[in-house]
């Protein structure tokens, strides 16, 4: 990709230094940066089945059970590399998790993640995309890296309903709900398993001291039976006719 040379740079060498200390399977692969006239150029690894969100769109219908647990299986990895590091993604979100052409998720678009310190145990800078944002965030209390799997548990919604909680209200409508409304869950829980809505019940709480970590979550049965469902027929039925 590449940015015009008159864009804040400040914020994107602190994207380009969180990718280039980066080294996981699960997080997209940073490869260099280049000034090529007015225009600085990222060379970063190749996603060609776009991400999560494109898929949901192309495809006009939502992922089946056995493909959200695979996605969540993977985001949950990578998250839980993340953290370890003492990252906070802050706008995790279904259009930030890229699949690439073998169906492999990746962690993506780091221009608003936050790197915690042994001075900084929590940020409270106000950042995100509104839906999928989580209340702590909002409310600038305080927030650590579970604030993702807030935004991972919206993700969740978001792949088995189409879209996330509030999608059809106006975000500054949608961020007041979220701070003052119990945990979104699904419209139609019966649709999905018990194991599926108990991963989100666990995701989606308000108390931050109460959320799981990415490292509990992978343990949770809903992650730990899943079936290793191919993704790569996700991007062939949405692409396939297109190559």
């Amino acid at each position: 990709m590449y940015v015009p040379v008159e864009s804040d740079l400040q914020e994107i060498s602190k994207e380009i230094s969180i990718m280039q200390q980066c080294d996981s399977t699960y997080v997209v692969k940073y490869y260099g940066s280049y000034l090529k006239n007015t225009d600085l150029w990222t060379v970063m690894e190749y996603c060609g089945a776009g991400s999560v969100s494109d898929i949901i769109r192309l495809q006009n219908k939502t992922l089946t059970a056995d493909e959200i647990a695979t996605i969540l299986k993977t985001t949950s990895k990578g998250l839980e590399y993340f953290h370890v590091m003492r990252k906070i993604h802050r706008d995790l979100k279904a259009g930030n998790i890229f699949l690439n052409t073998d169906g492999r998720e990746k962690l993506a678009d780091f221009g608003e993640a936050g790197q915690l310190t042994d001075a900084m145990a929590k940020c409270d800078t106000v950042t995100g995309t509104p839906f999928w944002m989580a209340p702590e965030a909002i409310q600038k209390t305080g927030y650590n890296c579970v604030a993702d799997i807030w935004s991972l548990g919206i993700i969740s919604i978001q792949m088995a309903e189409g879209k996330p909680p509030y999608a059809d209200t106006h975000p500054m409508r949608a961020i007041f709900m979220m701070s003052t409304n119990p945990p979104p869950r699904f419209r139609k829980p019966e649709l999905w398993s018990y194991d599926f809505t108990n991963f989100v019940k666990k995701c989606l709480v308000k108390n931050p001291e109460q959320i799981a970590t990415a490292t509990h979550l992978l343990q949770h049965p809903y992650i730990k039976n899943a079936k290793p469902v191919s993704i790569s027929r996700l991007y062939h039925r949405c692409y396939g006719d297109q190559n």
